[in-house]
């Protein structure tokens, strides 16, 4: 379960406003890649339920999404497209969005705690100081409160652009990964305006033929 722990000790340190960082949908083949970043107010007891969004059920991470939103200190979200990944590859959208989403956060943070193994912020981000924790979405409560509301906020695009612009293609239920549904999908009519066209082409190359 994520806790304080990480957060405790930044304090002990001096900062103040601790920002965690999270992505999603780095994987799928269709839709943006989400980034969020949330400074808690740890003076609160309602984050105990927070922890890795992958853990919790979609039920369950819209009330704690609206928690986090509610009672955090500031909370950012950004949206990187497919254009953009396509374009840039996966991993500098990835931190193009992180970037974005900490320089949007309504105050200025004075240390991040970044999911993963890697960070290279943009020119914006650059001279905050950062720690970047494997799993940290489960280690990390702030963490994983970023993770709630990439994810929450993913899925919702999904849900309410690009399934309702392409029922066809069942956006709604697999969120624009490879599932075996969304791979006969594509073999029947192709790509539209949100696959990524280099995620598709990669996976033709590693997998089988889909057009």
């Amino acid at each position: 379960m994520a806790d304080f722990d990480f957060e405790q000790k930044l304090y002990a340190e001096g900062y103040k406003y601790i920002a965690g960082v999270d992505e999603a949908g780095r994987g799928p083949l269709a839709g943006p890649v989400a980034a969020a970043a949330v400074i808690l107010d740890f003076n609160s007891d309602l984050f105990n339920e927070v922890n890795d969004s992958k853990k919790i059920t979609p039920i369950k991470r819209r009330k704690l999404f609206d928690l986090i939103v509610q009672n955090c200190i500031s909370y950012s979200i950004k949206f990187v497209n497919e254009d953009v990944i396509d374009k840039v590859n996966i991993l500098q959208a990835d931190m193009i969005a992180m970037s974005e989403a900490v320089c949007d956060l309504n105050l200025n943070p004075d240390f991040l705690l970044v999911d993963g193994n890697y960070f290279h912020p943009t020119e914006k981000a650059k001279n905050i100081p950062f720690k970047t924790i494997v799993k940290g979405d489960s280690k990390s409560i702030s963490i994983a409160a970023a993770s709630i509301l990439a994810k929450v906020a993913r899925d919702e695009w999904i849900i309410n652009v690009a399934d309702k612009q392409f029922p066809e293609y069942k956006f709604a239920k697999h969120k624009g990964y490879a599932t075996k549904e969304h791979i006969e999908l594509l073999k029947k009519y192709g790509s539209c305006k949100y696959h990524r066209k280099s995620f598709i082409k990669n996976f033709i190359n590693n997998n089988e033929t889909l057009l």
